[in-house]
Formats: C-alpha cells, sequence, structure tokens
C-alpha cells in the first residue's frame, strides 16, 4: 500500500477549514491533512486532521518543518492581506523543493451604486476619511488600526473577534465584539443604530464578509477599500474545487 502523501495547509479562513474537510473526503487515507495556526484568534472553527498552532519562526524554520516533517505539498490558503506568510511560503517552498499552490479567493469588485475610494494602504485610507465622514465604521483588523488614532474630527467603530492592543485605539472608538459571518439585515442594523457614514474595509473579497458592501450601497454610503496586496508568482487557484483538482497528482 503506498504511503498517505502529506499536504500543510496554512490556514486561518473558512476557505481553510472548508479546504481540510473537502480533502478529507476526496482522498480519505490517501492524504495527510495539517492545519497550520498562527493562534490568534480564541476558539477558532478548527477542520478536521491534524492540527498546528503558531509561528515557524519565519523562512528558515519553516523550511526546516517542510523536511522534518515531509511535507509533500503546501496550500496556503492565510488570509489575503496576510502578506508575510505568504511570501514566507513562496521562500521556503521554493528551498525545500515542495509545490505551493495560492488559494486566493476572488476580490471584490465594485457593482452599480457603489461607492468606493480605493487606497492602496491604511493610511491612506485614514488621511481620506476626514473629507468622507464622521462616524466611520472599520473592519480591518484588531492588529491594524494605529493608523486611525490621530484622525481628526473622526468617531470610530470597529467590530472584530479579539480585542485591540490599547495603545492602538484612536481617542474616540468603540469596539464591538463579536464573529460573523453577518447577513444583510444584521449590516444594515449596524449602520442605523450608529448612524454610520463611511465605511474602510480591505477587499478580503468572499462572500462571507460581502453583505457590509451591499448595506453601504444601499445606503449611499462612501466606502474607502484597501487594496490588496500583489499576489505572489507560482500556482494559484480560486476556489476550492480547482485546489482539489491540483493535488490530485500529488495524492498516491
Amino acid at each position: 500500500m503506498a504511503k498517505a502523501a502529506k499536504v500543510l495547509i496554512l490556514g486561518g479562513t473558512g476557505e481553510a477549514v472548508a479546504l481540510a474537510r473537502t480533502l478529507a473526503e476526496a482522498f480519505g487515507a490517501g492524504l495527510t491533512v495539517v492545519t497550520s495556526l498562527a493562534g490568534r484568534t480564541t476558539s477558532p472553527t478548527l477542520p478536521p486532521g491534524e492540527i498546528r498552532v503558531g509561528g515557524f519562526g519565519g523562512v528558515l524554520g519553516l523550511t526546516r518543518y517542510l523536511r522534518d516533517k515531509g511535507i509533500d505539498a503546501v496550500v496556503d490558503a492565510t488570509h489575503p492581506f496576510a502578506a508575510r506568510i505568504t511570501a514566507n511560503a513562496v521562500a521556503a517552498c521554493a528551498a525545500a523543493g515542495v509545490p505551493r499552490l495560492r488559494l486566493d479567493r476572488p476580490a471584490w469588485k465594485p457593482v452599480p451604486g457603489d461607492d468606493w475610494r480605493r487606497v492602496p494602504d491604511l493610511h491612506a485610507a485614514a488621511a481620506l476619511l476626514p473629507a468622507l465622514g464622521s462616524r466611520a465604521f472599520l473592519t480591518v483588523g484588531s492588529s491594524e488600526l494605529g493608523p486611525f488614532k490621530d484622525v481628526p474630527g473622526v468617531r470610530f467603530w470597529a467590530r472584530m473577534i479579539e480585542p485591540p492592543i490599547a495603545e492602538d485605539l484612536p481617542k474616540s472608538f468603540t469596539i464591538v465584539r463579536a464573529r460573523g459571518p453577518f447577513s444583510l439585515a444584521d449590516e444594515e442594523t449596524f449602520l442605523r443604530r450608529h448612524d454610520i457614514d463611511v465605511l474602510v474595509t480591505k477587499n478580503s473579497g468572499g462572500d462571507a464578509a460581502a453583505a457590509k458592501l451591499a448595506a453601504a450601497r444601499g445606503f449611499g454610503l462612501p466606502v474607502v477599500m484597501v487594496d490588496r496586496p500583489p499576489t505572489p508568482p507560482g500556482d494559484n487557484a480560486p476556489g476550492i474545487a480547482e485546489t482539489v483538482e491540483w493535488l490530485r497528482p500529488i495524492v498516491p
């Protein structure tokens, strides 16, 4: 009997969980699935298979892990803005000679009725805000609030799973701790309750967090949209079905 192949999923997203489930169903005992989580979120949704929590120690640590554990393939299913781990995966897989695929959910695109202001990063988003509104809804992550702490004349609401670092909090800032996904009705209620007049978000794409864009569109609100970092070179797939097909030649 052929030895089972081993795939490492760099996770932390809904796609990573769904991929691990699909791989277990598609390949069974022919594939060992290891999902790596950064460990920043309490009580995350755990996929089937083996779980690894914590960082690898940069490129060298990840390269060593791939070799020591006999990893046959890596699927980078991290968040589209997790640029550091993605860059580390590119370098480590090249060094270890391990095939790598980026599972990259499609980015959002504006539709009629949207009022998007696209910016390259969070600092540009913060600089633009005072000209657009005074009551901003931030959906940028608990560790990325620093650029907004000194924005004049703007009050902030941020919804997140984990509490932010205290020193990153803007002076006028309200934290709403909640875990999605959120429906269109949820998002409309949030915007109405807090009288939000501008939305700030990153172009993470996918369906799970898209309702806030529809709600902003319905209320005619401007959306400050932070563009994604560039996609790294190499194999790339937009969804789970394509990822499964990429893995088929690797599984005995």
